[in-house]
């Protein structure tokens, strides 16, 4: 039963903080979903964006890695973004006037669930469970 749940992952993306972050982790969560079989990747698309510009726009220095797998005891996809930072993404209320800041607000209204847990090291993972 447990090899049932467990698939060969793809290796994970490296990726240096930049503005090109974003786009490189669409571009990989899209190979991702296209090899699990996953037709629509559009919840994945915002969940992955909104994860690594936040990295990159908070943490700024060291590596963001993401890794995007299959949860099939849920029949969910998980998507993880690593950084070095050790703040906490903070979901914001809704401001009509604000700027920016909505991205987690709209990420948690598409999501199964999603949280951060710390690394041993430096940093935390923030993950996100998506419905395929």
């Amino acid at each position: 039963m447990l090899a049932a749940l467990l698939t060969p992952e793809a290796p994970p993306l490296v990726l240096e903080p930049s503005d090109r972050a974003p786009s490189l982790a669409r571009r990989y969560l899209a190979e991702r979903y296209r090899e699990l079989g996953i037709a629509d990747d559009y919840v994945g698309q915002v969940v992955v964006s909104e994860l690594v510009t936040n990295s990159w726009q908070h943490v700024g220095t060291g590596y963001i890695v993401v890794q995007v797998r299959p949860d099939k005891r849920d029949d969910l996809v998980l998507i993880e973004v690593w950084d070095v930072g050790a703040g906490r993404p903070v979901v914001r209320g809704e401001d009509d006037d604000a700027e920016s800041g909505r991205g987690l607000l709209l990420m948690e209204q598409l999501v199964h669930d999603w949280g951060v847990r710390p690394l041993n090291e430096e940093g935390k993972v923030v993950w996100a469970r998506c419905t395929r």
